[in-house]
């Protein structure tokens, strides 16, 4: 239940998106970030608001736990729509690393949204996005953060 409490607190965070989402050969784009977060229902809920500068737009990510499916719920919210997106689901494992699934559209297509958490550690944390159009046969990493505590 306390699985994203290495999360609290504020990060730097360095960004690397595709300039298209879906196109696993589309150049990478680089940028900054500050993530901030804190812990709620102790531990079975966290909180992030995460700032881009350079993009002029903001989201926040609320993850809440289930205790009886033992697994995570994770919303996100960007200031550029001002609504929550679909949520991804999922757990950590025994190794460490966090796998997040779920349904949602991009760019007008139906597509199925994996998030992962690795590489945690006190002082740093790696989250990748990637996008599947396939039924999960193939994936585009198309978002990485590289996250480095404050």
């Amino acid at each position: 239940m306390n699985d994203f409490d290495f999360l609290v607190g504020s990060w730097d965070v360095a960004n690397r998106w595709r300039t298209d989402f879906l196109d696993g050969t589309s150049e990478w784009e680089e940028f900054p970030a500050v993530s901030h977060a804190s812990r709620h229902f102790e531990g079975g809920a966290n909180l992030d608001e995460i700032i881009f500068p350079t993009k002029e737009f903001a989201g926040l990510t609320l993850r809440l736990y289930d205790p009886e499916r033992e697994e995570w719920s994770l919303y996100w919210a960007s200031k550029r729509t001002g609504t929550l997106f679909p949520p991804v689901i999922g757990r950590f494992g025994q190794d460490g690393v966090g796998e997040f699934y779920g349904d949602d559209t991009h760019a007008g297509r139906e597509i199925r949204a994996r998030f992962v958490w690795s590489g945690i550690t006190e002082d740093s944390a790696r989250w990748e996005q990637a996008f599947s159009v396939d039924g999960e046969k193939t994936w585009v990493t198309n978002w990485i953060m590289e996250f480095t505590r404050r």
